[in-house]
């Protein structure tokens, strides 16, 4: 009786795992469940990279079957048991010749495809599109550079939804669970894009396997790649270089859109962007940059010092810090600024931006010290 009851567990355990690993699908654009083969390809080097994949794998396939049949079909006719005995003879040269000749042929016919198709690859000129992106531990930062978007300028960060999701066990994770962010990166459909990449702290990757591109981002170095997306809709990726603690964290959302989309998101952007031109001198009243930091703290720093400032593990808590509750702001700016232990610097978020996020931390959880910093102690402390 016992013995049953413990089958009948295993069964009920064995069926809630199938059902919680068929409640995940494939992702358009991204990995797909149980997924061997490389990802469906959405540009012409995709496509190429794809053939070349089977193309090598075939005919390295071709090669083991056909000199491991020669040799153990040698064997087996040749063995001694048989009555069969060894040739005594020092060198041949059709031997040497074929050997030589044949090899030299199996290399030049993979070397061909091969070498095209890592010459277009790199091939960045004339692109219709430049947008830099550089490596923030643990985000993307995204500038458009030349061509439609010019000036266009965000960051990507994941979703904080979904780090939740990851504290909590991953449990009833969605299809795009880690690949979510606040903000993709828009281009236009049929459009070459050229991907400037660099980095600000340590070595990052950026990469989207279904363009067939990857790309490293280098601190002090500027690289490049290009992809041109033949469809539309949402591609994945990840940082793909070890870049620290948070490497799991760092997302690449890619959205290709109809030109008439991109025209009017790059409309939206600018507009957006002339809003958040704050003037540094403005000065501020004490509720209205708490509840700009909010926003700020809920985009950027919730998803390692937890909403409730209580922080987690090695990540220092910001309620009842010494640093936060401390009069001299400047010590708090700065290292906001510059970034301290983990914590990466943030010089990259507005001055406005910086005032914001602190005055909250100082005056939110127990933190009630009053403190306010304007946008001008912030600017100040950057020269230093």
């Amino acid at each position: 009786m016992k013995s049953h009851s413990i089958q009948a567990a295993a069964l009920a355990a064995l069926g809630a795992f199938a059902g919680a690993a068929h409640a995940v699908q494939d992702l358009p654009g991204g990995p797909a469940v149980r997924q061997l083969n490389l990802h469906n390809a959405a540009t012409r080097i995709g496509v190429e990279i794809a053939w070349l994949h089977w193309f090598m794998l075939i005919t390295c396939l071709v090669i083991f079957i056909a000199v491991f049949s020669v040799m153990f079909y040698s064997i087996w006719k040749h063995r001694k048991s048989v009555g069969h005995k060894p040739a005594n003879f020092h060198e041949s040269v059709t031997v040497e010749i074929v050997w030589t000749i044949i090899p030299f042929l199996i290399v030049i016919g993979m070397a061909l495809p091969a070498t095209k198709v890592l010459v277009a690859s790199k091939d960045t000129s004339n692109a219709d599109l430049t947008i830099k992106a550089t490596g923030y531990q643990w985000k993307w930062g995204y500038d458009y550079i030349n061509g439609e978007g010019q000036g266009v300028s965000f960051l990507s960060t994941l979703d904080p939804t979904h780090r939740e999701i990851s504290n909590d066990g991953a449990k009833n994770a969605p299809d795009n669970f880690l690949l979510k962010v606040d903000n993709p990166l828009v281009v236009p459909v049929n459009k070459k894009v050229r991907i400037v990449t660099t980095a600000n702290d340590v070595i990052h990757a950026w990469g989207i396997p279904a363009f067939g591109v990857k790309q490293d981002a280098i601190p002090g170095f500027v690289r490049d790649t290009w992809f041109r997306s033949e469809k539309t809709g949402d591609f994945y990726g990840q940082c793909y270089e070890l870049c620290g603690k948070e490497h799991a964290y760092m997302p690449i959302h890619v959205k290709v859109v109809s030109a008439e989309q991109y025209t009017a998101w790059v409309a939206d952007q600018k507009k957006l962007m002339a809003a958040k031109q704050d003037d540094p001198a403005k000065v501020w009243t004490l509720a209205d940059i708490t509840a700009r930091g909010e926003k700020v703290y809920a985009a950027n720093c919730a998803a390692c010092h937890q909403p409730n400032g209580k922080g987690a593990g090695p990540i220092k808590p910001l309620d009842g810090s010494p640093v936060v509750l401390d009069a001299n702001k400047a010590a708090e700016i700065q290292v906001v600024l510059q970034g301290r232990g983990a914590m990466p610097s943030w010089k990259q978020l507005s001055d406005t931006d910086l005032a914001a996020v602190i005055s909250y931390t100082k005056n939110n959880w127990s933190n009630k010290t009053g403190q306010l910093v304007q946008p001008a102690e912030v600017l100040a402390q950057r020269a230093k």
